[in-house]
């Protein structure tokens, strides 16, 4: 079974949970392009820098999920980043240097977000939907959050649509 980002559930609602994230390294590909082009398009940069496509020719174990996350600023809306969660317990000393410039190494802090999960294909429009019901169940209940959406995806895309599942993550603020 694929590793998945590390987390601890701390509060669950009817229809969404407040997470802790494990502080993790992730790679990342900035991508500007339609929701629909984005993943694909930075998916094998991605993939090849987990395939030896880095600098110690270091194979590195495939995670879940497949993060495309938009920041919130409007002027943005087809600026995606992509990214693959590094295994758990890696450091940025850890990791390798990617050969392909287009990846970049991030280490992300330990931080607290809402997630809903859902099941089907994570499309641009079903993914809009999730995330504002998301946005409103939290406001429902006075949780602030940031302008950051993540669609996670943990199945690959060759899967049928109503088998695979999928997660919306916001970053409280």
């Amino acid at each position: 079974m694929t590793q998945r980002q590390e987390f601890q559930t701390l509060q669950t609602f009817n229809d969404f949970e407040i997470r802790e994230y494990a502080p993790c390294v992730i790679a990342e590909v900035r991508v500007t392009a339609d929701y629909s082009v984005a993943a694909s398009a930075a998916f094998g940069s991605l993939f090849g820098y987990i395939s030896k496509g880095n600098k110690a020719s270091q194979k590195i174990a495939m995670t879940a999920p497949v993060i495309s996350a938009n920041k919130g600023d409007a002027a943005k809306a087809d600026e995606w980043f992509i990214s693959f969660v590094m295994p758990a317990g890696s450091t940025m000393s850890d990791m390798p240097d990617p050969t392909n410039t287009q990846v970049v190494l991030r280490d992300l802090a330990a931080e607290k977000c809402v997630a809903m999960s859902f099941r089907g294909k994570a499309s641009e429009g079903v993914a809009a939907k999730k995330s504002a019901a998301l946005r409103a169940a939290a406001a429902r209940e006075n949780i602030a959050l940031s302008d950051e959406t993540r669609i996670c995806r943990f199945d690959p895309p060759f899967k049928p649509g109503i088998m695979q599942y999928n997660e919306i993550v916001i970053p409280l603020t």
